[in-house]
């Protein structure tokens, strides 16, 4: 990627144009920000600023434990200043960076490593060797750890580097990663496919400020250096204007440690058991308003008014079987708990075109063929190989054309390898399903795809 600072760029308002402003939003509540830990990366002075300082700012103000890590010094920044040598230029800009870390809450939590400036991609072990050891300054589990780093892609060779190595420690060892794009929004466009899948975080109006102070002490970027040439501010008013939204964005990887004795779907009967014995309404189906309205939005999201027949995985006691009662002609509902189905055959008692049957998915799958199958809060309660045995099963018994509709809860879920992204994501990869809608929001993800209408001969089901 070849660009420059005094490039036009692609103007805000293209970005504003594209449906950036109502991306998803990160999965991650102030209550699950301050039970995390972050390392943070910054390959020179204000990219932690123009990245994510909302977010660091946010951070502070619920608690969590926080540790920045700044590469170089930036000293790169004016090669042909007349009036800063490198090394006074240095000092200038790990000035500012303290005072943009105080401005963020963070003045005493913040390393730098003293690297050189526009040769991060030499230094990969000393990098991932410092994330490491902060790692182990913040204390916990891998699984609780997550940085935050440069885009791996972003354009810049310190910022590739050094984001690259942050991804492949964070693959390593089990941590989340939150990788924050900054010269991406001068050279690429809508067009462009990564953005589409990152996630919103929205600032509000304490961190929007605290971040616009942090920018503000980068002076020697944002101003210039003296009115000689070669002193020129290096970040422009146009492309400023990327950093002063409402949000922030970021791509999103949930931590992949797979937990110690992590669950299987044949601990699922004695668990959800356990679940249904101590309380009949465990989640509070009948009285929560998320939950109704989930429902509501997971009707609506059927693209058939009616099915001939329907398959529910994972019926627990049996609401959203109520309501999907009336969409189909026959319905039959499954569920691992046989305390859950007692429940759910209560509600369910004047309905004579529902069947509900105790089965251990996927082991165990009932015979016949369907035109919609529901997977609600059920995937991750499944390995990855039980998943993807669980999407050989849906495959073989949709019908041609037939629906598959997917709802899951987006935070992580204690005891279980998957989460509700990663369950979504695997059901996208499979050849040729198509799909049909999808609505996404901080706390849930609600997706449908629709089977091939035909199954050309040879081919696998």
């Amino acid at each position: 990627m070849t660009f420059s600072h005094t490039d036009q760029g692609t103007e805000e308002a293209a970005w504003e144009a594209s449906g950036l402003p109502v991306a998803p939003e990160l999965p991650l509540g102030p209550d699950e920000r301050a039970a995390l830990r972050f390392v943070v990366l910054a390959a020179h002075p204000d990219d932690e600023t123009l990245g994510a300082g909302g977010l660091l700012a946010s951070l502070q103000a619920t608690g969590a434990a926080v540790e920045v890590l700044l590469c170089t010094a930036g000293e790169g920044s004016h090669p042909d200043s007349p009036t800063h040598t490198p090394e006074e230029l240095a000092a200038v800009r790990i000035r500012e960076f303290s005072e943009a870390m105080a401005a963020l809450g963070l003045q005493d939590r913040w390393h730098f490593l003293g690297l050189p400036d526009k040769g991060l991609g030499m230094h990969a072990d000393t990098i991932a060797a410092a994330i490491r050891d902060a790692g182990r300054r913040l204390r916990g589990n891998p699984g609780s750890l997550v940085l935050v780093a440069p885009y791996r892609a972003d354009g810049h060779a310190d910022h590739d580097a050094l984001g690259a190595v942050s991804a492949e420690v964070a693959r390593q060892d089990g941590h989340g990663l939150l990788e924050y794009p900054i010269w991406y929004w001068l050279w690429a466009t809508p067009d462009h496919a990564d953005w589409q899948d990152w996630l919103r975080f929205p600032l509000d109006a304490t961190a929007r400020a605290a971040k616009n102070q942090a920018l503000q002490a980068h002076s020697s970027q944002v101003r210039p250096l003296s009115p000689a040439a070669g002193d020129e501010a290096l970040l422009g008013e146009g492309f400023l204007g990327h950093f002063t939204r409402g949000y922030e964005m970021f791509a999103w990887t949930p931590p992949r440690e797979t937990p110690a004795g992590s669950r299987r779907s044949t601990d699922a009967e004695r668990v959800f058991d356990d679940v249904h014995g101590r309380s009949e309404d465990p989640w509070n189906y009948t009285s929560s308003w998320y939950e109704r309205r989930k429902r509501a939005l997971t009707l609506a999201a059927l693209p058939a008014e009616t099915y001939g027949s329907g398959l529910e995985v994972g019926c627990s006691i049996g609401t959203l079987t109520a309501e999907l009662a009336g969409r189909c002609r026959n319905l039959l509902a499954v569920d691992a708990s046989g305390t859950a189905l007692q429940l759910a055959a209560r509600r369910l008692a004047g309905l004579p075109h529902v069947g509900l049957r105790q089965l251990v998915v996927p082991q165990a799958w009932p015979e016949g063929k369907f035109d919609l199958v529901v997977v609600s809060e059920v995937g991750y309660y499944l390995a990855a190989d039980e998943l993807s045995v669980l999407w050989d099963r849906i495959e073989a018994s949709l019908e041609p054309g037939g629906t598959l509709l997917l709802c899951h809860w987006r935070h992580p879920v204690d005891g279980w390898e998957l989460d509700g992204d990663t369950v979504h994501a695997l059901a996208r990869k499979r050849p040729g399903w198509k799909p049909a809608g999808l609505h996404r929001e901080r706390d849930f993800v609600l997706e449908t795809l629709v089977a091939p209408a035909s199954i050309r001969p040879g081919e696998r089901r």
